[in-house]
């Protein structure tokens, strides 16, 4: 009756934990619907796109804060 109510040691604990949780994650792993090799290339091409949509509003805006602060700075210079 002691030995059954003695608590597992720390390492049997760890790796039992371990063991469920690869176990657990395989099976999940087996739910997943894996995009097509023509579905990865659109959405590739999809991100590739407004990464540059977003690198060229972030240029236009600089350019303009850029043209503002020096105009600012050439008016208080005089």
């Amino acid at each position: 009756m002691a030995e059954a109510s003695k608590k597992e040691n720390f390492f049997v604990r760890v790796g039992s934990r371990t063991k469920r949780f690869f176990r657990e994650l395989r099976s999940e792993l087996k739910k997943v619907v894996w995009p097509t090799k023509q579905q990865m290339i659109n959405n590739t091409i999809i991100v590739l796109f407004c990464v540059l949509l977003v690198g060229v509003f972030i240029w236009a805006f600089d350019a303009v804060a850029g043209l503002v602060v020096n105009g600012i700075i050439s008016l208080v210079k005089g």
